[in-house]
């Protein structure tokens, strides 16, 4: 089993209540951690046989800044959604951090998680 980490992603998107985060993109920094079988993929060293995170950063990066949502909770669940979209992918944990969103705060974020049941493996 290997964790697969994508540190401070940062992206301009745009999402929040107020007009003024309506009009402009800011600042989202995304983190991801997630976790698969990777023994196939150390044997061969092949990427057929892993997780390609250069595409799934790709898709990550058009999701968030092509963002048009209100609330944080639906962003990160999105990008969850596609981290888990990954067959390969076991469990994932994804934080969305919005920096400068609640003056004198440095930022705020949120962190949710997904783990596949067996069933759907």
């Amino acid at each position: 089993m290997a964790t697969v980490e994508i540190r401070d992603l940062c992206l301009q998107g745009i999402v929040g209540v107020h007009d003024h985060e309506r009009r402009q993109k800011q600042e989202i920094i995304v983190n991801i951690s997630f976790n698969y079988d990777s023994s196939r993929a150390a044997l061969t060293d092949e990427l057929k046989d892993a997780v390609d995170y250069q595409a799934l950063k790709d898709r990550v990066v058009g999701l968030v800044e092509s963002s048009q949502f209100v609330l944080l909770e639906k962003l990160a669940n999105e990008i969850l959604r596609e981290v888990m979209s990954e067959s390969r992918i076991d469990r994932a944990t994804v934080s969305v951090e919005k920096p400068a969103a609640l003056p004198p705060a440095r930022s705020v974020s949120l962190k949710v998680c997904a783990v596949r049941s067996q069933k759907e493996a």
